[in-house]
């Protein structure tokens, strides 16, 4: 879910109709504010612990994704290649992720929502398995033991035969990619059995980091425009309907980071939360990292436009706490970070001089950024708006 919000319970954990969301308005625009803080009053320390936590996990995936864009084009594993966002994906997203969004919405009112999220937690478990131990491979190869025999394998699909053979999947892996994707498959049981808060930040994290560093803005232009549609469909479904609450409430799936407010009182076991959609993550982590390659590319030793784009973007994630417990409702939280992520920078390259060196840079997918050679040009899986794109994307934002 697109914004900010605070006091609610995990999704398959029993919810008072009090709790229903501190992000929920009626159809008269009623706040369910008071409902909630009658049930729930968190601590100054309570909510100063879990916002704090909140906004340092929502760094971590842009920060360490943001590096990790800069070389995975040198992946040789076709799956770990990144996925070109052009102007025109940029330009149509807002529409698919509305569509999709509406679409969620007619299948929880008309079909029982314990099928529905039956089906979104098996399909979330092998995607966010894969996403864990995507994440999980660079900490592996420094920790593991030299004594220990790696061996290679392979996993090869083609199509066709002859000159017309055109391979479809080629991943390679060994040893310690296996041993990630078992410690990721403990995960997903233990999130599918118990939902505890902890499994679904850990997914949620792995969602985030394998976002931004796997999919690649191809400019600056188009980065606006990804961020400017997004700003008006979050404001839309948040503060225009009840569409994006109704499917955020109902939704089962690790789309979001939350931290308890009553950790303090109750440890482990808290069940009061703060929460942080995936979308307010990737979203503005794809344009700081397209910012890092430009800084990159510009081959000044300086990462002046990936600071500020950071700076603003922590910025703007404070202002939205702010905001949102000043006027006690729920904010989209990229009402405020699309504006500070895109204005600081362009303030920046105004004032260098840079500002149409910036706009004109980045029409290839993905460049040599160490400059160890020529430029690499990495094929892309799927033509147009791939799979991969639309499932993080679309599914963070709601």
């Amino acid at each position: 879910m697109a914004d900010v919000n605070q006091g609610s319970v995990l999704p398959g954990e029993t919810t008072p109709p009090a709790l229903d969301g501190l992000n929920a308005t009626d159809s008269n625009g009623t706040d369910a504010v008071n409902a909630t803080v009658a049930k729930f009053v968190a601590t100054p320390e309570g909510t100063a612990l879990a916002y704090g936590s909140l906004v340092f996990m929502a760094l971590l995936p842009i920060f360490f994704g943001a590096l990790r864009s800069v070389s995975c084009g040198k992946s040789k594993n076709s799956s770990d290649m990144p996925e070109t966002i052009t102007g025109r994906d940029a330009a149509r997203f807002p529409i698919i992720a509305s569509c999709t969004l509406f679409g969620l919405y007619l299948f929880f009112k008309i079909f029982s929502q314990e099928y529905i999220n039956l089906l979104l937690s098996m399909y979330f478990f092998v995607l966010g398995i894969l996403a864990l131990s995507h994440t999980m491979s660079p900490f592996m190869n420094r920790i593991f033991p030299a004594s220990i025999p790696i061996k290679q394998y392979q996993l090869l699909f083609t199509q066709g035969s002859g000159e017309t053979k055109e391979e479809i999947v080629n991943y390679e892996f060994d040893t310690k990619d296996m041993i990630c994707l078992v410690i990721s498959t403990v995960v997903g049981v233990w999130y599918i059995l118990k939902k505890h808060w902890i499994a679904n930040n850990l997914f949620g994290l792995a969602f985030a980091l394998n976002g931004v560093e796997l999919l690649h803005l191809n400019n600056i232009s188009t980065g606006c425009i990804l961020l400017g549609g997004l700003f008006v469909y979050d404001v839309f479904w948040v503060f225009g309907t009840n569409v994006m609450v109704t499917v955020a409430k109902s939704f089962e799936a690790p789309i979001k980071l939350v931290f308890p407010q009553d950790l303090l009182e109750k440890g482990l076991g808290a069940s009061q939360f703060a929460m942080l959609g995936l979308g307010d993550i990737v979203i503005p982590g794809i344009f700081i990292a397209l910012l890092l390659r430009f800084d990159v590319s510009l081959k000044k030793n300086t990462r002046t436009y990936f600071h500020t784009s950071f700076l603003a973007y922590i910025f703007g994630l404070g202002l939205t706490i702010w905001v949102m417990h000043t006027f006690k409702h729920a904010q989209p939280a990229l009402l405020y970070l699309v504006p500070a992520c895109i204005g600081f920078p362009v303030v920046v390259a105004l004032l260098k001089g840079e500002l149409t060196e910036m706009f004109s840079w980045g029409n290839h997918p993905c460049w040599d950024w160490a400059g160890e050679g020529e430029e690499t040009f990495p094929k892309p899986l799927l033509p147009g708006m791939c799979p991969r794109l639309i499932i993080t994307m679309v599914t963070a934002e709601m």
